[in-house]
């Protein structure tokens, strides 16, 4: 039931106060449409809080044009509902939901709370399903899962947005034999970008058109000159959809979200317009709750053949791990994907730090190549090695390394240049990524290879000479 009110009696950055009378029922997240006497315009916002006869309204479009006299605000009786259909795949919106790719709005009787509902535990399944991405440094040594929330942990003018895209155009679900998604398993992007500069919102929007992955996405931008507001709720709006996709059409689906930095820098300027008592860096206390309701949203359920699998990115101030949106975004998800501005300055992409990645989930025994894991463990152990004598060296020289070292120098050098530098458009199978890890591994002697069994290193490099 709709009630109005003509109490508006402050207004403080993207925040109204209305006195209410004491019988007034109002919910938390309940619309609100604020309008001045006189204008058509109603400007939509929604309850934060309201005790002791006051609500305390979000604006999403911000306050320029109100005052305190001659407003009044109507409570809508509901919260910010999405519009759902299939036909959602292959658009364009903005932060809010509204077309920005010039076709009418989506024409569905089906629409729901973009805050979405907890999945019981009881009925969640252990993701152990493999999403292959084409990228041999995630495919191999940091396998994404079904299901799975995993972010990737950046800094500024890192290639974060290019690996985002490429993510976005390559992932399939499979046995990682092939590169092409299986039609069998219905497969479908959701692309969220927050706070991001009208640059890389044409850019996003070109890349997924020019290479046809729009056809099989859904996309959301909200760009920095959008209002605060719309960016704590862009995120809400593509995981709704996602929910919608994933388990009433049982399609698996992948969400990115970039830059959850933004939104958190959102929900700051928010806390700080209502006075909050700050938390670390400024940050309001209730920082960790507010990303669990994004980052829980991922999963695979018992009722539905569909997944929802997250991949959050985070750009981190200065390269700081210990930054709060960093720091609370690991203790929430299953591993991080870490980009590293020295293996970037050396020309390689993806920047990718297998050393700091890690996935806490592990795909099924028999759903990849059966060498999967073992060759993935030789690559890492190698690698580490490998950076080790070439910090060595530079402090003794190569002339004081021994044979098994200087091929270990030797492999990690190549290792950077030919398993994590690929193209753009280079969309590698697992199958081919890992015979180029063999094919790196035969650089070593073999007495080196302590990791995977002989009858293996005999079946992919031959018996030794």
């Amino acid at each position: 039931m709709q009630k109005t009110y003509t109490s508006v009696k402050d207004i403080t950055g993207p925040l109204v106060m209305i006195e209410l009378p004491e019988s007034a029922e109002v919910k938390f997240e309940e619309l609100v449409e604020v309008q001045m006497e006189g204008s058509e315009k109603k400007q939509l916002g929604k309850v934060l809080e309201s005790s002791k006869g006051k609500a305390v309204v979000q604006m999403f479009e911000g306050t320029s044009g109100l005052a305190t006299e001659g407003s009044k605000a109507t409570f809508l009786g509901k919260p910010l509902r999405m519009k759902l259909s299939k036909d959602l795949i292959g658009r364009v919106f903005d932060g809010m939901g509204t077309p920005l790719d010039g076709l009418p709005e989506i024409i569905s009787n089906e629409s729901r709370d973009i805050n979405g509902m907890p999945i019981n535990p009881a009925s969640r399944q252990a993701p152990s399903d493999f999403v292959q991405t084409g990228i041999s440094s995630i495919d191999v040594m940091n396998t994404m899962v079904r299901g799975q929330k995993i972010p990737v942990f950046s800094g500024a003018g890192l290639d974060h947005n290019k690996l985002a895209v490429q993510i976005a155009r390559q992932a399939a679900v499979g046995d990682g034999s092939t590169t092409e998604r299986n039609s069998d398993e219905p497969f479908a992007v959701v692309f969220a970008a927050m706070g991001v500069t009208f640059e890389e919102a044409e850019y996003f929007k070109a890349e997924f058109e020019k290479t046809g992955a729009l056809d099989n996405a859904v996309l959301f931008l909200n760009t920095a000159a959008d209002p605060v507001v719309e960016r704590i709720a862009t995120p809400r709006m593509a995981l709704t959809v996602a929910e919608y996709l994933a388990f009433e059409h049982d399609i698996h689906v992948l969400v990115i979200l970039t830059d959850m930095t933004n939104y958190a820098e959102a929900l700051r300027e928010v806390s700080a317009a209502r006075k909050e008592v700050p938390g670390r860096r400024g940050y309001p206390g209730y920082l960790y709750t507010d990303l669990s309701t994004i980052y829980e949203r991922a999963g695979s359920i018992n009722v539905a053949k569909g997944t929802i699998t997250q991949v959050p990115i985070i750009t981190m101030p200065q390269d700081d791990k210990t930054h709060p949106v960093p720091d609370l975004t690991g203790y929430i998800t299953e591993g991080q994907f870490a980009l590293d501005r020295n293996i970037a300055k050396s020309g390689i992409y993806p920047p990718m730090d297998v050393l700091a990645s890690l996935s806490r989930l592990k795909v099924g025994g028999g759903k990849t190549r059966a060498d999967h894991y073992k060759v993935a463990d030789q690559l890492f152990a190698s690698y580490a090695r490998g950076k080790e004598v070439r910090e060595l060296a530079v402090v003794l020289g190569e002339a004081s390394l021994n044979v098994a070292d200087k091929a270990h120098l030797d492999f990690a050098t190549a290792y950077e240049k030919e398993f994590i530098q690929q193209g753009f458009y280079e969309n590698r199978s697992l199958n081919e990524s890992l015979d180029l890890g063999w094919k790196l591994l035969g650089m070593l002697p073999r007495k080196e290879l302590k990791r995977v069994k002989s009858s293996l290193v005999e079946e992919y490099l031959g018996k030794e000479s």
